[in-house]
């Protein structure tokens, strides 16, 4: 069935749908996949690394806090507090450097999006709203890749 058929099987063609349909295909022309994928990478790779900021000082020496922190709020399973407090602030630094280069989007982003369920599953259950937003840029980048701003297209990486 068509889209723009209503239930009685008559197009449905009003003026405003009309200037919507006019509007949005305006919007996908101007707004090219290539920035869509720009914005997505900056974007997750902010949040990212703002977090792994917070847990060093100086360049990647980490602060007692995060150990405390993974000790006694993250427990996550199977991953002794010390080695999770080092993966997570390593991967927090090199996973959103690689996004903003545009090299090796697609597993940088992969490795995100399971850090992401991690997070979700172990840590924090309820903030699925801002876990789903980050999984949707994620999911993105995973699917299409870095775009035409990136150094996986420059070295032709697919």
């Amino acid at each position: 069935m068509n889209p723009a058929t209503t239930c009685a099987g008559t197009r449905s063609t009003t003026p405003f749908r009309q200037r919507w349909n006019r509007i949005a295909e305006t919007c996908a022309r101007a707004i090219p996949d290539s920035v869509l994928a720009l914005v997505a990478r900056v974007s997750i790779a902010a949040i990212f690394f703002l977090s792994g900021r917070t847990k060093v000082e100086g360049w990647l020496s980490l602060k007692d806090s995060a150990y405390t922190l993974f000790a006694e709020e993250y427990k996550l399973p199977l991953v002794p507090p010390e080695i999770a407090a080092h993966l997570a602030a390593y991967a927090e630094h090199l996973f959103p450097l690689l996004l903003v280069l545009g090299l090796g989007t697609r597993l940088s982003a992969a490795a995100l999006l399971g850090m992401t369920a991690v997070i979700q599953i172990f840590v924090y259950p309820d903030a699925w709203p801002t876990h789903l937003s980050w999984a949707g840029l994620l999911l993105l980048l995973v699917a299409r890749g870095g775009g035409a701003v990136s150094l996986d297209r420059v070295l032709r990486v697919r």
